[in-house]
């Protein structure tokens, strides 16, 4: 996904530069970096000859022909545990709504608590601690109408400095 992302901002300001009129220099403005990640690798096998693809490269995996919520879990996720999370503003332009639960006790009642205000504002739902499907599925009814995903919340909790939830992440803030 990251280079998917990186590829298509490379393609943009490549056409952007190439809509410019000769002598005329056009500045380009970062909209978002995206892990900084080289494109490099994309393009070793252009132009390489007939040596392009590297004996120790790995051959590419078929993905299984189907996939399922059950192939995804447990998921676990050791960094965050239920606490309370203080509320403070953050900055991120863009941001959609998402809220953070697992399968505990108190992330149950905040979901039922908050289910109403998370629909309207279109939040999506991260579950960061849940055994199996069933688990997923009660919470799901807890909050008819809901986006619930299992994820691995680390990089998340590491970035933004989270170490409990519930909470809810909003563009301008978080709270529980």
């Amino acid at each position: 996904m990251k280079k998917r992302c990186s590829l298509k901002v490379l393609l943009c300001a490549v056409l952007l530069v190439g809509t410019g009129s000769a002598g005329t220099a056009l500045a380009l403005t970062v909209v978002g970096d995206l892990g900084g990640e080289s494109t490099a690798p994309l393009f070793d096998a252009i132009n390489a000859g007939p040596r392009a693809t590297p004996a120790n490269r790995p051959a590419l995996q078929q993905p299984p022909k189907s996939l399922s919520i059950s192939d995804m879990l447990p998921v676990s996720t050791p960094e965050m545990t239920p606490g309370q999370v203080a509320a403070r503003p953050l900055n991120l332009p863009g941001m959609p709504p998402v809220f953070i639960v697992g399968d505990d006790p108190s992330s149950r009642q905040w979901l039922e608590t908050h289910a109403a205000s998370l629909r309207q504002s279109g939040a999506t739902g991260m579950v960061v601690n849940v055994s199996d499907e069933a688990n997923l599925n009660a919470l799901r009814q807890l909050a008819p109408g809901l986006s619930l995903v299992p994820v691995r919340g680390g990089d998340l909790a590491r970035r933004l400095q989270l170490a409990h939830y519930p909470v809810l992440i909003t563009a301008s803030g978080m709270q529980q």
